[in-house]
Parts: structure tokens; sequence; C-alpha cells
């Protein structure tokens, strides 16, 4: 089954923070959740992030510890055999998947310790023009979302 995927995150050059995870299947199952337990003083202090990401949060009351997004995350992906997972400069958002467990190598068994790079993909296929993402930028979900539609689009219109 593959999963796209988006995470949203503090990155100070040192420690990368989640804030943020949307994944949608590729049965239309979805999944989003917002951590409670990040360091939202941090965050309040990070003015991009305060711009472009925090606005469009839900209301707090909506937000989970994170280990209940550890044990939702596990489930919504080994809900359907294998998962192949996949996200925009995939290189961030699989570290901050990974930290949801700890280290890459505590993930569980059967998560890949890998995420396929749709950007790169793009550049393999030599396809220059792709959907547009009309609104939701930094949301994670919506970013998930668009993540799935040009993850169609590009399997569609290679060459």
């Amino acid at each position: 089954m593959k999963y796209f995927y988006d995470t949203e995150f503090l990155d100070d050059g040192h420690t990368i923070e989640f804030i943020s995870i949307g994944i949608v299947a590729n049965d239309g199952r979805e999944y989003y959740a917002v951590n409670a337990d990040a360091d939202w003083d941090r965050i309040a202090k990070h003015e991009w992030l305060m711009v472009n990401v925090v606005p469009q949060l839900p209301d707090e009351m909506e937000y989970k510890p994170k280990a209940q997004i550890r044990a939702e995350v596990t489930q919504f992906l080994l809900a359907a055999g294998q998962p192949e997972l996949w996200a925009w400069f995939a290189a961030y958002d699989h570290v901050v998947l990974s930290q949801l467990f700890g280290r890459m190598l505590d993930l569980p068994d059967g998560i890949p310790m890998y995420t396929h790079d749709l950007r790169a993909y793009l550049d393999y296929t030599n396809i220059k023009a792709i959907p547009s993402q009309v609104e939701g930028h930094h949301d994670a979900l919506q970013d998930a979302r668009h993540v799935k539609v040009v993850h169609d689009y590009v399997k569609a219109h290679r060459l």
C-alpha cells in the first residue's frame, strides 16, 4: 500500500521538533495529528512557523500526545500490508517520522527505513510541469494530499 505523507516541524540546525503529520493512503484513508508534546514556546519564537504553519493548525483541544500519535501512525501504516512511503523532499519527513519512535532503528517491523522522494522522482522522469497546490501550503494533511496528486500525475505521464 502506498502512503503519501508530510510533516511540519521546527528545524533549528541542531534538532528537529515534530509539530504535525498528515498521511494519505492509496485506498483513500487519511490520518492527521498535531503533537501536543511539542515545545510550543520554541515554536512561538519561530517567525516563519508562526506565519505559515501555526495558523493552519486546529484548536489545541484536538492535539494529541506524541505516544498516542506513534500508536495511531503505526496502526494506520500497517493496516493494509507492507507500506510504501512517499514524500516531497523526503529526507526531513523521514527523520520526523522515525523520531516518533526514537531512532530509525526503533521503527516498528514493517515500516520502511526510507521514504521515496517524489521530488527526485520528477528529476528521473524529466517531468517539468506538475499540478499546482492551490491551498493549504504547510498544512501537513493538505500537503500530503498534494503529494499523492503529484505522484499519480507523474505515474500517468512519465516517459
